[in-house]
This record gives structure tokens, sequence and C-alpha cells, in this order.
């Protein structure tokens, strides 16, 4: 007699116990359509521009989606549209609060259009950026957003022959054929140098982020030496102090300027980090600002209002910036010609700069 399948010991289906929780069919874009009561190509849509799709079908969808885990799959989504809906963005630093200012506004507009915003930093290393910029080609971006225009020509020729769209930001240059949103630095750091100069400065100094591969820095330097010269004040070179950004490199510039066998009487700072570690130091040094030095910073970052003295500063666009940087880039996915934008900065006079004590 034959023994039954159970008796001669047919495997029985695998518990959980035994081998973990048994898998679940991965949802798909039909099972989020049938849960909503729509068509497959309104949540296709409602994916690729959330906003396209009214609010009485997309907050549904939103709410499907979450409860079933559906994950699009987004390499198949890119062969089939030819766009992956992510968009590179490729900092100098992600240390300072400063870029992400920029950032968060930059995510939102983006996001708003279904884009996703991916970040990476270059530690203002040529090479690194290279790479950098090659890893976000490869993987299929539909476009680019880079800080500055001191860039390779080989990230410029890769985006070139890929046809990615990018844009500058955070500088601007008249006659560039190259698409930019930003502020002119040498003009803002200008601003500054005159504003000091009305007030009677002449012994002036400066604490700047290295000038390689930093334009903004470049810039900046190049618009207080204009100023001065327009003057007709020397910028002594000796007093032109070069540091990574950092509070304590802002301390420690400060400190060997004001150690030196002459001192100057005000102090324009790259950023508004070097400015809060110089007033830091001050006030280990027992130095009086702005009675005994007048200090400034660039970029009115919450810093700046916050510290004691209050810092004056210059106030740049940042919120402004991202989002037209963003609107550029989707124009251009439009198939609409990019388009450059010089936007506004402002001087903002606080207590840390007053009147030349000599």
């Amino acid at each position: 007699m034959k023994k039954s399948a159970a008796k001669r010991g047919t495997p029985k289906q695998p518990s959980e116990s035994a081998c973990g929780p048994t898998s679940k069919p991965v949802p798909t874009l039909s099972d989020v359509a049938q849960r909503v009561g729509v068509s497959t190509a309104t949540v296709s849509r409602y994916l690729m521009n959330p906003l396209s799709i009214r609010v009485r079908h997309r907050l549904p969808i939103e709410a499907a989606i979450q409860e079933l885990g559906y994950v699009p799959h987004g390499a198949a989504r890119a062969l089939a549209s030819r766009h992956s809906r992510i968009v590179g963005a490729l900092f100098p630093s992600l240390d300072s609060v400063l870029f992400g200012s920029f950032i968060g506004p930059l995510q939102r507009a983006l996001s708003a259009q279904g884009y996703t915003l991916v970040v990476a930093s270059s530690d203002y290393d040529p090479q690194v950026e290279y790479r950098q910029v090659f890893n976000l080609v490869a993987n299929r971006v539909d476009g680019v957003v880079l800080v500055g225009t001191e860039h390779s020509e080989a990230c410029y020729d890769l985006l070139n022959q890929k046809q990615i769209p990018y844009v500058l930001t955070w500088t601007w240059q008249e006659n560039s054929d190259r698409p930019m949103i930003g502020f002119c630095n040498r003009s803002a750091a200008a601003m500054v140098a005159n504003y000091l100069l009305d007030v009677g400065h002449r012994d002036i100094a400066m604490i700047s982020g290295f000038t390689t591969g930093n334009d903004r820095a470049t810039e900046r330097i190049a618009g207080v030496r204009a100023a001065l010269s327009a003057r007709r004040v020397q910028l002594n070179e000796s007093w032109v102090v070069q540091r990574p950004f950092s509070l304590s490199q802002g301390a420690s510039a400060f400190r060997e300027l004001m150690t030196s066998p002459t001192r100057p009487t005000a102090i324009i700072c790259g950023s508004d980090l070097f400015a809060c570690g110089a007033i830091f130091e001050a006030a280990r040094m027992g130095i009086r600002v702005p009675e005994d030095v007048s200090i400034t910073g660039f970029d009115d970052t919450d810093l700046a209002a916050g510290i004691s003295p209050s810092l004056t500063t210059i106030r740049t666009p940042r919120s402004e910036m991202a989002r037209l940087t963003a609107q550029n880039l989707l124009d251009s996915f439009r198939g609409q010609k990019p388009r450059s934008m010089e936007l506004k900065v402002e001087l903002v006079v606080r207590e840390s700069s007053g009147r030349a004590c000599r």
C-alpha cells in the first residue's frame, strides 16, 4: 500500500517562525489605482507631477501609496520617459549652515513639481568635483546645480555632451554665455568697503576663504581692493588672511591681525562664520568691538543677528536664488532657453561696526 504524501514527508510550507515572514506581493501601480478608484494613467501622472492632479484625487493617491508601501521603479520610469526626475546639486562644502539655507528652498521648489534633489560635495577639490558630476550624469539626473563659475572644462564638456541643463549659482558675471542665477560678489564686497570708508576707516584688513577654486572669495577680495583704490586707499596685502571656513579659523585669523605691529581699525570677513569667530576672539583678547575694531561679515546668516554685538553684514538672497534656480532648470526641462538673472544684495548695518577709532 502506498503511503500518503504527508507520511512520505512532503515538505510543509515554511512557517514564519522557521524561515522568517512569508514574502508579500510587491504593490504595483495598478494596486494603487484600484485602491483609489482611478486609472493607472492618473496615478502615473501623479508620480510625474503631483500638482497636475486635482486635490480630490491627489490626496487619496498619496494615502494609497503610503498605505500600500508602493515605490515606483526609478530605472524603469527613467527608461520609459527618458527622464529620471532627479536634479543633482554639487556644493563646495556641506560643513556650513550657509548652503543649508539654500538647499531647503531649492528642494521644496523642485519637489512641488515632482523632482527629487540629490546633494553632493566637492570639498573644493576639482578632481572630486569631476567625479561627483560624472556620478550624477551616470545616474541619469535631469539637471545639475553648481556653485560659482570656477569649474573644470571637463565638467562643462561632460554636461554639454550629455545635453544636461545646468545652472550656476551664488555668483554673477556679466556677458557670460553660461546660465547663472546669483549676485555679484565683487560689488557686494565693495559695498562693505565703501561703507567703512564713509565712516572714516583707512586701515582695513580682510579674512577670506581660500581663493584657489573659489571664485566667490577671489571676487570679494577684488571688490574690496577696487573700492579702496578708488578712494586712494591701499589694501595692505599682509592684512589679507586666507583660511578654511570655520569659527576657529576666523578667531585665529583675527588674533594674527590684531597682534601684528600695526593693527587694522576694521576687518572685512568673507563670511559670517569668520566674523563671529573674530568677535569671540576679540572678547577673549579684551578688544572692544566696534570701539577698538569694526568687524563685518557676509551672508546675514542666523548667527549675525543673534551674536553680541550683532553683526554688520551683507544679506544675500538665498531663498530667492534657490527658487529661481529651480525655476530655471524646470523651464529648461520644458525646452525653454535657460536665462541668467542678477539678484540684489543688501548691506545690513548693526552693532559690530562704527566710526574709525583713530
